[in-house]
């Protein structure tokens, strides 16, 4: 990893856009001290450096070594200031916190009566904006105010605030123990993986249904619903249960579509949910919901009120040109895809410091199967040998392993027996290492080893038998993941009646009536 990626300042001063940087200079301009010059001097140095160096820095002479660190440090804290006083006006959580500092203000000036009404004003637009922490804060903060100090508010105040209090409290720890149930399930799904028995279903519905048992849907918020549906849809990943994905998913999609002001105040849940969403339906093959939701997503992020920032505007690029992506796939126009590829691969240079590895990576096998589906195998094999040689994917074996799999199918493909047995060498070694090998897996590494052993006159018969194979497989709740990552049954369809795999799937898309 670049040396540039490893400092923070460094990072964080890249991330800037032009208008930030200004505002910077113009903010730095106001701090006229002796030591103004050196930050700002360092901050235009590491500005116009392509890579973080050190001894570029040095050698500047506008620092020693020994100061360098608290230099950094303070240029660090000052660029987070220039940007905090510029934050955009419409981002509620800012304008609260602000209100919330104004009032602490009054309150250590003496001006109690102050201090309340912006209190009070400012916990109603918490509550309408669902903010129920900070609407907490302020009541803790109005009682302090109230039992130090003879206010005479209007009578029953005492009781009004213990009321609200209770009511907040009891709201936000709904919401934390949702929360706290979607990030441990989430947890195991990095541990462990998806399911793969009827034991392991078990424990996790158990482990579900025991946090969740005393839980009353019909009394929840907004916010509650929204880490219910988190948490229900972990659980259903985590199952694979692609129905009720789909059914979770698209109740948090609704929920932020049926009250729109909680897109723009919350764009990264919102983003999210049309992701996994989106997801859902590709697991399905529920074609027309998918465009039609995709479609409104792009149309969502498009519009003026929506936020920008750098994580939104990552996170809207991961996403959307991965379900691109998807609706190509599931679809079989993969010639009609390549156009997405060169966009792709820019993008990905552009955010970067925002993706991690994963994501990336995922972006490549989809980009691959893209160019396995148009039968272009050694564009195909290049980007997945970009997945099996990176040695970071250890949370990903699944990811290692399909690519692994495709490349054994696409030097097949091109007739390369003896790179073919190389990585079926490398490949079954790979899979034994494995934690949560499938069946699937197993049988197609299987029947690539005995290929080449077959008489040319009996191949034929073998696709066939193991089509059948794969079709029952298909049918097992705990092996039907995998071929998403992996049509084999369409693959072993295009060698039995010499085809295009992409006019099978091409013919099957066609079938799915939704």
């Amino acid at each position: 990893m670049a040396n540039h990626q490893k400092d923070f300042l460094f990072v964080l001063i890249k991330s800037l856009s032009k208008s930030e940087k200004r505002q910077f200079k113009i903010f730095a301009s106001r701090l006229e001290t002796s030591s103004n010059t050196k930050f700002i001097e360092l901050f235009n140095i590491l500005d116009k450096s392509e890579t973080y160096d050190e001894k570029l820095i040095l050698k500047s002479g506008i620092i020693k070594k020994v100061q360098l660190s608290n230099l950094k440090s303070y240029l660090y804290k000052q660029i987070l200031v220039s940007i905090r006083l510029n934050i955009p006006s419409q981002n509620i959580r800012y304008q609260l916190r602000e209100q919330i500092d104004f009032a602490v203000i009054l309150y250590n000036k003496g001006l109690y009566k102050q201090s309340l009404k912006i209190l009070d004003k400012t916990k109603m637009i918490a509550l309408e904006n669902d903010e129920k922490y900070m609407a907490y804060e302020i009541v803790e903060f109005e009682k302090l105010i109230e039992s130090q100090y003879i206010t005479r508010s209007i009578q029953g105040r005492a009781d009004e605030l213990v009321i609200q209090a209770k009511e907040l409290n009891y709201r936000n720890t709904i919401s934390s123990k949702l929360s706290n149930l979607s990030l441990q399930l989430y947890g195991i799904m990095l541990k462990t993986g998806y399911v793969k028995n009827d034991e392991e279903y078990k424990y996790i519905d158990d482990y579900f249904n025991k946090h969740i048992s005393k839980l009353d849907e019909s009394k929840f918020g907004f916010r509650e619903k929204y880490w219910f549906y988190n948490a229900n849809l972990w659980r259903s990943f985590l199952v694979q249960d692609f129905l009720a994905s789909y059914k979770y998913a698209y109740k948090w999609v609704r929920l932020f579509y049926d009250n729109p002001n909680m897109i723009y105040q919350n764009p990264v849940f919102f983003l999210k949910g049309n992701h996994y969403f989106l997801e859902s339906l590709y697991m399905l093959k529920y074609k027309s919901n998918f465009k039609k939701y995709l479609t409104l997503l792009e149309e969502t992020i498009q519009d003026p009120r929506f936020p920008v920032n750098d994580n939104i505007a990552s996170l809207s690029f991961l996403y959307i040109y991965n379900n691109k992506l998807n609706y190509h796939i599931l679809e079989g126009t993969f010639a009609e895809s390549e156009y997405l590829i060169p966009e792709i691969l820019e993008k990905i240079k552009i955010h970067s410091e925002h993706l991690d590895e994963h994501h990336e990576m995922l972006f490549f096998y989809k980009i691959a199967s893209i160019y396995f589906g148009n039968e272009k195998y050694n564009e195909s094999i290049y980007y997945l040998d970009k997945i099996i040689n990176n040695k970071n994917l250890t949370m990903r074996e699944d990811l290692m392993c399909f690519a692994r799999l495709l490349s054994l199918i696409a030097h097949y493909e091109l007739g390369k027996d003896y790179y073919l047995e190389n990585h079926l060498k490398s490949t079954y070694k790979f899979l034994l290492k494995m934690n949560d090998l499938h069946e699937v897996q197993k049988e197609i590494i299987k029947f690539m080893r005995n290929l080449n052993n077959f008489y040319p006159a009996d191949i034929k018969k073998e696709f066939i038998k193991m089509r059948e194979r794969f079709i029952e497989l298909e049918k097992n709740t705990y092996e039907k993941r995998a071929f998403l990552y992996l049509d084999i049954i369409s693959w072993l369809e295009s060698k039995i009646e010499n085809r295009k795999i992409a006019d099978i799937i091409k013919e099957k898309a066609k079938l799915y009536s939704r």
